[in-house]
């Protein structure tokens, strides 16, 4: 199927998309600050210029969009033209965030993903804070590389 757009609209369109600052980042950021925890934006120190960084419990959030990062889940469908090209990007887009995530636990940092499908569900939002804020403070878990998911 042939684009709806031409080249240069959706070259327009595409640079459009935000890499930080976006609504599900936002989202976790209002809530998490309204539960009193205090954060750093995009520390560019640190491997992947993590979303959320909090210092004072070694902790990292990254909060990741289901299509750029290729999340099994019914937002991301891989688009029907230049397939190769986006299988490509996404395959890289996952390698980067592997690396990352494991650089950021090598240097002793515990790190989060949230997807972005998980901030989309009003009833389950509530419980995705509270298990983030426990997660942030509990300094006692061990390193963990995990992801939280719907």
């Amino acid at each position: 199927m042939a684009d709806v757009v031409d080249k240069a609209t959706r070259s327009r369109m595409m640079s459009g998309i935000k890499g930080k600052n976006t609504k599900p980042e936002l989202r976790i950021r209002k809530a998490l600050h309204a539960m009193g925890l205090r954060y750093r934006l995009h520390v560019p120190h640190l491997a992947g210029k993590p979303d959320l960084v909090f210092p004072r419990y070694k902790a990292a959030i990254f909060v990741h969009g289901c299509f750029w990062h290729g999340h099994d889940c019914r937002y991301f469908k891989i688009p029907s033209t230049r397939t190769e090209f986006w299988l490509n990007k996404i395959g890289s887009n996952r390698l980067r965030d592997e690396r990352q995530i494991a650089m950021l636990a090598d240097q002793g940092w515990r790190v989060k993903v949230v997807w972005e499908c998980a901030t989309r569900d009003n009833a389950a939002f509530d419980e995705l804070v509270v298990a983030l804020h426990d997660w942030i403070v509990e300094r006692n878990i061990p390193k963990d590389r995990g992801q939280l998911e719907r």
